[in-house]
């Protein structure tokens, strides 16, 4: 027990004991003054997730941009199907390509930088260091395309409409991002984000939100969860110019843009039209190229690229055959399974089915071996799950692990792969691996030759609207065939896979679609495999529910460095890949791009954007001279 006796105090000890106090007071102080430097917001022209921004404040133009490209000139390009909308925010029809050209945000991002987002709308952003709100400041004179004021009032209410009706899978994840908005004046907005979440990139995610004007929406009463040929009115450089519904739209360059020398901006949106044709059917398209209908075609048939140039426009320099270099992380197409098919709930039949593409056959006879095998969501990036985990990967595995929610073998193997095939159509050792696998499932083959299981049969059909994938599928459905699973391939038209691909039908078993993933992945993760976006989001079309995955991808938002997010990456990327949801396809490192002559772009491309509707220009020069020649 203390003692409570009074103790007499030397003068040298009162002293020393003034000194205590006043070393106390001094690190108090001291300690309150660094937290008021910690405390002191920060205000900038833009923000990077990890580290520095490349760009400076007074930063003249991007490194990547030719600042004297000429303007004018008209580029066009393809797309597949039709559309019976301008609104590409709402789950009904199908929006036009592009028709998100008319909006901007408060912020934008680069070419050429990962994680980074720069002013825009606004002239800068302040923040705290813990990011947990943001102000931003609008420059003056934004005005949308028909000349009225762009305030902090179309801020609040572009916001607040996306909340209330967008799609849904993204009003789920702004929901739980945003505490309050708040238009404090006509040039300054404050976003407050909710307590206790990560907040790294809440303030880049609010900056990249569409605008769009309040007072327009209202005098013309419109819904914003109707398709509608008319668009919104947004700010952007391109307005609507011609349309023939379902089959061309032209966006015109607006002359009295508010963001024409904005630095962000200078060498950027050069051409005075672009113009995109719709075609139903891939060949009907490259005629289109050939015979002049548009004029810049990303070739995307491998056999096309390898076998169909050899027309005179080619032979004569009309057009222009080359291949760029394209440092972006594979795209993600795959054969997604629907999860929510009884039949491929069993990841042994999805493995089986997935075992029986050939790869090596089809990358040598169909695609004239320009591919390579892509197996990760994060392919030909330094975010792809190799090797065995390592000590880091393993400390947010076993958890997992230790709740049931992952086989401990994850902890000591290589990420799923599909096996290696031969070349040969049908790879007989992935036969038997695969026949092993419905066994093992007890999906039994009859004497007809089928796998049966409960008195089903193992039928899976894969849908597809693209008349380039028939010489894919075909194959892949002998091979499943040769199996003893009921395989079929349904042709079906776009307006048709769109209706079945989205909510609330999800009537498919495989289809062919995009995993998008990010270099930083953010909340984007959730409407693509979140198990709450598994039966509203038209991206998640598999229909995941995995607490494993669910959990992981918290961790992958709450990182705080780039080497944690790296690491958490990786062990998502190995738990996604162990679902087997999917078939990937394949991805080139190329751009395979033909275009008639008269399109220039800068000496060196940014590593993750072609740019070829963002920074190329047009040579009118060339343009008379093809005209000269009857080749326009």
């Amino acid at each position: 027990m203390r003692s409570t006796k009074a103790v007499a105090l030397s003068p040298k000890d009162h002293y020393a004991d003034w000194r205590l106090c006043a070393g106390f007071v001094l690190v108090a102080l001291s300690g309150l003054a660094a937290a008021q430097v910690r405390a002191e917001p920060i205000t900038s022209h833009g923000i990077s997730t990890f580290g520095d921004l490349k760009y400076p404040t007074d930063f003249a133009h991007l490194d990547y941009v030719n600042p004297d490209a000429p303007t004018g000139g008209e580029i066009s390009v393809w797309a597949f199907g039709s559309f019976d909308s301008m609104n590409p925010y709402t789950l009904k029809g199908r929006a036009a390509g592009l028709s998100n050209a008319f909006f901007e945000s408060l912020m934008t991002g680069t070419a050429d930088e990962i994680g980074a987002s720069y002013c825009l709308l606004c002239e800068s952003l302040t923040y705290p260091e813990d990011r947990s709100e943001v102000t931003f400041t609008l420059r003056e004179g934004i005005e949308f395309s028909d000349g009225s004021p762009l305030t902090t009032e179309d801020i609040v209410f572009s916001y607040n409409i996306l909340l209330e009706k967008g799609l849904p899978s993204f009003r789920a994840q702004l929901a739980q991002k945003v505490e309050t908005v708040e238009a404090i004046d006509p040039r300054t907005v404050r976003f407050v984000f909710k307590p206790d979440i990560p907040t790294r990139d809440l303030i880049s995610d609010v900056g990249a939100l569409p605008v769009f004007s309040k007072v327009h929406y209202e005098a013309n009463d419109r819904d914003f969860e109707e398709t509608s040929l008319e668009p919104l009115l947004g700010s952007g450089e391109y307005v609507l110019g011609r349309m023939d519904v379902g089959q061309t739209v032209v966006y015109e360059r607006n002359p009295d843009y508010w963001g024409k020398d904005l630095p962000i901006n200078i060498g950027r949106g050069n051409f005075d039209a672009i113009r995109i044709e719709y075609y139903a059917d891939y060949n009907a398209a490259f005629e289109g190229f050939k015979g002049g209908t548009y004029t810049f075609r990303n070739e995307a048939s491998s056999k096309i690229w390898a076998t169909g140039y050899d027309f005179p426009a080619i032979q004569e320099g009309t057009i222009v055959k080359k291949e760029l270099p394209n440092g972006a992380k594979a795209t993600g197409q795959a054969w997604v399974f629907n999860l929510r098919r009884p039949q491929l709930q069993d990841p042994l039949v999805r493995e089986a089915i997935g075992t029986m593409f050939n790869f090596t056959w089809s990358n040598e006879t169909l695609f004239y071996g320009i591919y390579d095998q892509v197996d990760s969501l994060w392919d030909n990036s330094e975010l792809e799950a190799t090797g065995v985990p390592g000590p880091e990967e393993v400390a947010l595995l076993q958890p997992l692990v230790d709740d049931g929610l992952l086989d401990a073998s994850i902890l000591t193997s290589e990420p799923f792969s599909y096996p290696e095939s031969g070349p040969r159509q049908l790879d007989r050792g992935n036969l038997r691996r695969a026949s092993a696998l419905l066994d093992e499932a007890g999906w039994i083959v009859g004497d007809d030759g089928l796998r049966r299981k409960d008195g089903q049969t193992l039928r899976v059909e894969f849908l597809n609207d693209s008349q380039t994938f028939d010489r894919v599928i075909n194959p892949f459905v002998e091979n499943l065939k040769r199996l003893g699973v009921d395989a079929r391939h349904t042709r079906i038209d776009n307006a048709q896979a769109t209706a079945r691909e989205r909510p609330p039908q999800y009537d498919f078993d495989l289809v062919t679609t995009f995993m998008s993933t990010e270099y930083i992945p953010g909340s984007s993760l959730r409407q693509y495999f979140g198990s709450e976006t598994a039966d509203t989001s038209t991206f998640n079309k598999m229909g995941l529910k995995s607490e494993a995955v669910d959990r992981l991808i918290e961790v992958v938002l709450a990182a705080k460095s780039a080497e944690e997010l790296k690491t958490s990456v990786h062990a998502l990327d190995r738990v996604l890949r162990a679902e087997k949801f999917w078939i990937p396809q394949w991805n080139k490192n190329t751009h395979t791009v033909a275009y008639y002559d008269m399109y220039e772009f800068p000496e060196t491309l940014p590593p993750y954007s072609l740019g070829n509707l963002d920074f190329w220009w047009f040579n009118a020069e060339k343009a008379e001279n093809l005209r000269a020649k009857g080749a326009l």
